[in-house]
C-alpha cells in the first residue's frame, strides 16, 4: 500500500487519521501511517501543550494539525482582534438559547455549576482564532502538513504555511469547492462524502472522489467518508485517489481518550444512526443522533444559530461530555460517519492499521485474481 504521497511525507502507507487526541497521534505515526490533531478545540497555549507532547513520543515521525477557518461565519468582515471579536460574538448569543441548552443537559442528568464558563467561548472557528493556531503549529518541524477542515483557506495562512516549507490540505464536498482549493494553492484535497462524520456535504464518496479527482489533477487526493476498512482503501485508491483520510475509526482505539461507556454507544449504533445536524456547530456536522439533535430539530425549541455562535451555545455540552463522559452520552457532541456500523470491538491503533494494509492487500489480491481467470 503505497503512493506517490508517501514519498512526499515520509510516510509508510497512505493513511491520514484526524483525531482530538495526542495518543491517538503518535500511534499512528508509530504504525506507519499519518496522525492529524484536530486543534479547534484548543487554545493557542493548549495547543503548545499538545504539540509538545506528540513531539517527545513520536520520534522522527512527521504529524498534521487541523483547523477550522470556514468561508463564511458571523464576524468575518470585520478586522477585530480575536478577544473583540469574541466580546462581538458573545454580545450576538440570545440569553434563550443560553437557557435552553443549559436547561437540556440538566434535564438529562448532567450535571451543570451555576458559574459555569464553558459556554460563550469562541475558540478556533475563525481566521482570527485559527491564524495563532497555525503560528504555534509552524514553530514544531515534524508538523509538514496543516488542513483546514471548512473551505479554502485564506491566501495569508497559506502563505504562511508555505512559507515555513510545509504543506496545505484542505477538505471539500464539492468539486467546486476542490477547484477552488486547487486555484488558491491547497497542495492536497481531501474529498469528503456525505456519509463522513463531521462537517460534510451531501454528495455521496463512490461518486465525489472521482469527481474531485477529475477536477483537480494531477494534485493529490485523499478520500474521506466511509474509510474503516482496508477494502474501502482499496476502492478508493482504485477511483484515483492517493490515500485515505479518516476518522471515526480513530474513536474506536485503546489510544483514544473515550470512555468504555462512549464507545459502547458507537458499538451499538448502526449506520441509520447518525444524523447531519447543525446543533452544535452552527453547520451541517454528522454525528449520533441523540437528544441534543432531537432537541434543537423539534418545532417550537431555539433553531441552531450560524458559526460560531452556536458553537458557543454548545460549548457548555461540550466540556460536560468531557467532564461528564459516561453522564452525558445522551447529549453528548459525537461527530461520526455512517460507516460507525462496522465497529464491533476496540482495538489497538496499530492492530488497526495492520488489518486495514491486510485487508487492503486482499481486495487487491482478488481484483488480480479476477483479472487472470478472464485470460
Amino acid at each position: 500500500m503505497r503512493t506517490p504521497i508517501c514519498d512526499d511525507l515520509g510516510i509508510e502507507f497512505p493513511i491520514f487519521a484526524f483525531t482530538h487526541c495526542r495518543d491517538v497521534v503518535v500511534a499512528v505515526g508509530k504504525a506507519g501511517g499519518f496522525g492529524v490533531l484536530g486543534a479547534v478545540g484548543f487554545t493557542p497555549e493548549q495547543l503548545e501543550i499538545e504539540l509538545n507532547w506528540i513531539d517527545e513520543h513520536i520520534g522522527d515521525r512527521p504529524y498534521g494539525v487541523d483547523i477550522v477557518i470556514p468561508n463564511k461565519y458571523e464576524g468575518m468582515d470585520t478586522d477585530l482582534s480575536a478577544e473583540e471579536l469574541a466580546k462581538m460574538l458573545r454580545d450576538m448569543v440570545p440569553k434563550g438559547h443560553l437557557e435552553f441548552a443549559r436547561k437540556l443537559l440538566i434535564d438529562h442528568g448532567v450535571p451543570i455549576p451555576e458559574d459555569d464558563d464553558n459556554s460563550l467561548q469562541l475558540l478556533g472557528w475563525t481566521e482570527a482564532t485559527a491564524t495563532p493556531q497555525v503560528e504555534v503549529a509552524l514553530r514544531h518541524p515534524k508538523v509538514t502538513l496543516i488542513a483546514n477542515a471548512l473551505g479554502t483557506p485564506p491566501g495569508e495562512i497559506i502563505d504562511l504555511i508555505h512559507n515555513a516549507d510545509r504543506k496545505v490540505a484542505a477538505l471539500c464536498g464539492s468539486p467546486y469547492q476542490a477547484r477552488k482549493h486547487a486555484d488558491a494553492g491547497v497542495d492536497i484535497i481531501v474529498a469528503q462524502g456525505g456519509e463522513g462524520g463531521g462537517h460534510c456535504g451531501e454528495i455521496g464518496s463512490i461518486v465525489l472522489w472521482p469527481q474531485v479527482v477529475a477536477e483537480v489533477a494531477p494534485l493529490p487526493v485523499l478520500a474521506a467518508g466511509g474509510i474503516g476498512s482496508g477494502y474501502q482503501i482499496a476502492a478508493a485508491l482504485a477511483l484515483g485517489c492517493q490515500g485515505a483520510w479518516s476518522g471515526s475509526q480513530w474513536l474506536m482505539v485503546e489510544e483514544a481518550d473515550n470512555t468504555p461507556v462512549q464507545q459502547q454507544a458507537y458499538i451499538k449504533a448502526t449506520s441509520r444512526d447518525t444524523v447531519r445536524s447543525r446543533s452544535f456547530t452552527g453547520k451541517p456536522c454528522r454525528m449520533l443522533r441523540n437528544a441534543w439533535t432531537e432537541a434543537w430539530e423539534t418545532p417550537g425549541n431555539p433553531e441552531p444559530l450560524g458559526m460560531p455562535l452556536q458553537y458557543m451555545v454548545s460549548g457548555i455540552a461540550v466540556a460536560a461530555t468531557h467532564r461528564y463522559p459516561d453522564q452525558s452520552v445522551d447529549v453528548a457532541f459525537n461527530p461520526v460517519g455512517q460507516v460507525v456500523g462496522q465497529f464491533k470491538k476496540v482495538e489497538k491503533t496499530a492492530t488497526v492499521i495492520q488489518r486495514w494494509v491486510e485487508e487492503y492487500l486482499e481486495a487487491t489480491e482478488r481484483l488480480n485474481s479476477y483479472n487472470a481467470a478472464a485470460v
